[in-house]
């Protein structure tokens, strides 16, 4: 018999792994704000939703992949929210970048439901997930763990614990994001340098990315900064910023000092500002590091 979950958030991140879940042998309980999206998915292995609540009925796993904290909270205990519905021992698996904060007050929801909600936020762009390339962070409930195992294996390439903390994981996410987007506003820096020297952008990125920065990050983000390669959008600035807001929070909380997370925000908060906010982040570094800027 097929095994029945939840799937709530198709976006670039949540179609493809909901795929993936189906060619894995899953069959889909599936809800999306925008609803035609769910014609891109194999109309015999879904059973379409109209609520948060209706996913949650009747399966003992729920998958949401959202855009931030305001949403994962609604879909989660707002109106018609998978908390209605989720029964006793059911495992929500929210793979969002959200803030810690969010995740703890949620564990603490589902605890006092009869469920649980673990924290397992994903490393990858659209394409890693396609391709089940996902680097997957999991905090929260051991039990848990073990019920989530197998789905996140159908999702990623490894799956990394960070302890009983449901709000762990986060924060590795949001380090990780800091992180990344400190490279991407590196390398714009590094290939205007070296294009204002009379070098070859892309030339000088794939000498790095094969070699002292031998790396996906710096592979794959530095091909993109070097050709100025903006599209499709695969990661949008408003997201992104979202994100680095969200390390200037946890900064703020342990008076630690972040400059550099600073400068990679203020890139972002301008590129949202000026209208960029649902192109690609990589747009927002690489024309950032222009001589006339954004």
């Amino acid at each position: 018999m097929t095994t029945k979950i939840g799937f709530i958030g198709l976006g670039n991140m949540g179609l493809p792994m909901a795929k993936n879940l189906i060619m894995a042998g899953y069959h889909l309980k599936v809800y999306n704000r925008s609803a035609d999206k769910m014609n891109e998915l194999d109309p015999r292995a879904i059973t379409r939703c109209s609520s948060p609540a209706e996913v949650g009925k009747d399966v003992a796993v729920v998958i949401t992949m959202l855009s931030d904290d305001k949403v994962l909270d609604e879909i989660t205990s707002g109106k018609n929210g998978l908390l209605e519905t989720l029964s006793n021992g059911s495992v929500h698996i929210s793979m969002s970048t959200v803030s810690p904060a969010i995740s703890r007050r949620l564990a603490g929801l589902h605890t006092s439901a009869g469920s649980a909600y673990l924290a397992a936020p994903v490393f990858g762009r659209p394409e890693a997930a396609a391709a089940k390339k996902l680097w997957i962070c999991v905090s929260g409930d051991a039990n848990s763990k073990s019920t989530a195992q197998p789905i996140l294996e159908a999702l990623g390439q490894g799956v990394f614990d960070f302890g009983e903390d449901s709000g762990n994981a986060n924060v590795v996410k949001v380090i990780g994001n800091f992180m990344l987007f400190a490279s991407v506003e590196m390398m714009a820096e590094a290939f205007r340098l070296a294009q204002d020297h009379g070098l070859d952008r892309t030339s000088v990125a794939n000498f790095f990315g094969s070699t002292v920065f031998n790396a996906p990050v710096y592979q794959n983000y530095g091909r993109l900064v070097a050709e100025k390669q903006y599209e499709p959008v695969k990661f949008k600035a408003r997201l992104g910023y979202k994100d680095l807001d969200l390390a200037r929070q946890l900064a703020e909380q342990t008076g630690t000092p972040m400059p550099v997370a600073d400068v990679t925000r203020k890139k972002l908060e301008d590129a949202v500002e000026k209208g960029l906010g649902d192109r690609d982040c990589v747009e927002a570094f690489a024309r950032g590091a222009e001589k006339d800027g954004l």
